[in-house]
């Protein structure tokens, strides 16, 4: 089947639904603000429970991590993703979420074909990428101090 240029944008057009654009910035400006918030008001929490300030800094993305990987877990946070888009992808739920849910999906397979396997299947290269970057940033660093 040869189509134009022109008439597959026409078709594309059709099949294609319509984004509501202002309530999906709204949605996910009010829900990543929100898991802020939350974030913010553990660290007050931690503060008022009179926790060292470092203490209470470390724990409160031990605390996100946490809570989103037990909502991931309780199909919770899907269902919150999919009203408030990239509004979750805060940097540390989202990634949480990235790890947890190959895993709770591939538990079938078993502990280390499935699970163990496949828990870094979207997340592995972030860390791998991470991990050689710092350590390439630390060695330039280091020779760079050297001198």
């Amino acid at each position: 089947m040869n189509i134009t240029r022109n008439e597959y944008k026409e078709l594309y057009g059709k099949a294609s639904p319509k984004s509501p654009k202002f309530r999906d910035f709204l949605l996910a400006f009010l829900v990543g603000g929100g898991i802020c918030t939350i974030g913010q008001l553990l660290l007050e929490l931690y503060l008022y429970l009179e926790l060292k300030t470092d203490i209470a800094k470390a724990l409160v993305p031990i605390s996100l991590i946490f809570l989103s990987a037990l909502f991931t877990s309780l199909h919770i946070f899907d269902k919150l993703a999919k009203h408030a888009g990239a509004g979750t992808l805060v940097p540390i739920t989202g990634f949480a979420n990235a790890v947890v849910s190959p895993a709770i999906e591939f538990k079938a397979e078993g502990r280390i074909l499935g699970t163990g396997a496949n828990m870094f299947k979207i997340a592995g290269p972030v860390i791998a990428y991470g991990t050689i970057s710092s350590v390439a940033y630390g060695v330039i660093y280091w020779i760079t101090t050297l001198f």
